[in-house]
């Protein structure tokens, strides 16, 4: 009865706290309730399964988890569903207390709980939570000041798994570090058998590949392989390889679209994606796999697909002083290298990147990105941020003409830089860090 009590105090707390940061700051608010909630009551995540009524989700991965988290979340909305998601992507346990705390109202539900997990907290949120489903999209390389190897983030997940018998996993079969996650738990397994390309950006990247082995010791070989370590891989040695797909598709990769064919139970399912980029179409199977697995049907998942808009710098369009403007966050060498692939050379770059605690403070990751896909920018190439003179240094070696670098440490004078043409038609593309994106969504910016 006393953790009750302090349950309902934590939520009258949030709100004042939420209120107070909204009056006195600047800030999105995506975490600092959930700190007052959490300091206050360490056990308050305890209760909040609670207000779960069907199913709570989890979805974890080095890339792509907003993105998936927000495009289940969208599924199980325009279905009707009462959802409750962290939205704005603060995935630590701060950012996911914030969201029960300002979200909850007491003897009301949710259908569904969509959390979307940092990999190494994950086993931190499952001591409080008893997740239905755990979604993993891909491990590759992520602040190595952080998590260290891919290995140790492996550790992470693995464990959390491992407090959780009953958890049914949603796995990308392509990875082998993800796909090796389902020996003990009930698994469902997404992946591509064949990717096509209709559009004029690079499927190659100069990015260095990471040189996976085997359980066994042995190197692991591919019959295809479709970016980084994704891809049909097999051991000659044990016999290891990719597993069957309980959802197996084919893509076809536009401009700023994509087309899957997905195979499930013998049946053939055709969807349109209105997202730019193979790993977004990753992204998009993994939620088809889910909503398929919660019993929806595919006009439903269709529908959701074609009204869902991306946030918070996860291939968002916007409108900035009169120009249109993509906006992709980059943070490691593989997603930056994928994002590379599709930057359109004819805008204006803006690249700003930070080396704050949530940035990694490592930024030896921007010399193994493809930052060769540039050296054909027709227009200005800005670096901004506090790494803004490291950023162009990189740049000068990629082979990006150095006529075309300007380095302005300003974010904001460096988007005014780039959306200061008076020719509406002219784009812009930003690629930011972490706290970069932060910053440039707390700006007013003049659509």
């Amino acid at each position: 009865m006393f953790g009750k009590f302090k349950f309902y105090t934590s939520l009258i707390l949030a709100r004042a706290a939420y209120i107070g940061i909204k009056l006195f700051s600047k800030s999105g608010g995506t975490s600092f309730a959930g700190m007052v909630v959490l300091k206050y009551y360490p056990k308050f995540l305890s209760h909040c399964g609670d207000y779960v009524k069907e199913k709570i989700i989890t979805v974890t991965g080095t890339n792509g988890k907003t993105t998936t988290s927000g495009v289940i979340s969208h599924i199980l909305e325009t279905a009707h569903q009462k959802v409750i998601h962290n939205l704005k992507g603060a995935n630590m346990l701060t950012g996911v207390a914030n969201m029960f705390a300002l979200g909850i109202v007491p003897f009301r539900k949710f259908d569904y709980a969509v959390i979307e997990s940092d990999e190494a907290y994950l086993t931190k949120l499952y001591d409080y939570i008893k997740a239905d489903y755990l979604v993993v999209t891909n491990l590759f390389r992520d602040q190595l000041d952080r998590y260290g190897e891919l290995a140790t983030t492996a550790g992470f997940i693995k464990n959390a798994i491992a407090k959780n018998p009953d958890l049914k996993l949603v796995l990308n079969a392509d990875d082998p570090l993800v796909a090796g996650m389902g020996e003990k738990n009930s698994s469902i397994y997404y992946g591509f058998e064949d990717v096509q390309y209709d559009c004029n950006y690079k499927q190659t990247s100069n990015a260095p590949s990471e040189a996976f082995n085997c359980v066994c010791g042995e190197h692991l070989e591919y019959s295809k392989q479709f970016f980084a370590q994704q891809g049909h891989y097999f051991c000659k040695n044990c016999g290891f390889k990719r597993p069957e797909c309980n959802y197996s598709a084919t893509a076809v990769v536009f401009n700023d679209k994509s087309e899957l064919k997905v195979k499930h139970n013998e049946i053939e399912y055709e969807f349109r994606i209105n997202l730019v980029g193979l790993y977004n179409a990753y992204n998009a199977l993994a939620a088809i796999a889910l909503g398929f697995e919660l019993g929806l049907n595919q006009a439903e998942i269709q529908k959701a697909l074609d009204s869902y808009k991306s946030i918070f710098g996860r291939t968002e369009v916007r409108k900035i002083n009169g120009h249109s403007a993509l906006i992709q966050l980059i943070k490691n060498p593989t997603g930056a290298s994928e994002v590379l692939k599709t930057v359109d050379l004819e805008s204006n770059i803006l690249i700003a990147i930070n080396d704050n605690y949530a940035d990694g403070r490592d930024i030896s990751w921007l010399w193994d990105s493809d930052f060769e896909q540039l050296k054909g920018a027709r227009k200005l190439v800005v670096t901004s941020g506090t790494r803004a003179e490291d950023m162009a240094l990189r740049l000068k070696y990629a082979g990006v003409p150095q006529d075309k670098i300007v380095i302005e440490k300003s974010i904001e004078k460096a988007i005014a830089l780039v959306s200061g043409s008076e020719n509406s038609d002219e784009k812009i593309t930003i690629l930011p860090s972490y706290t970069a994106l932060l910053k440039i969504n707390k700006m007013k910016l003049k659509k």
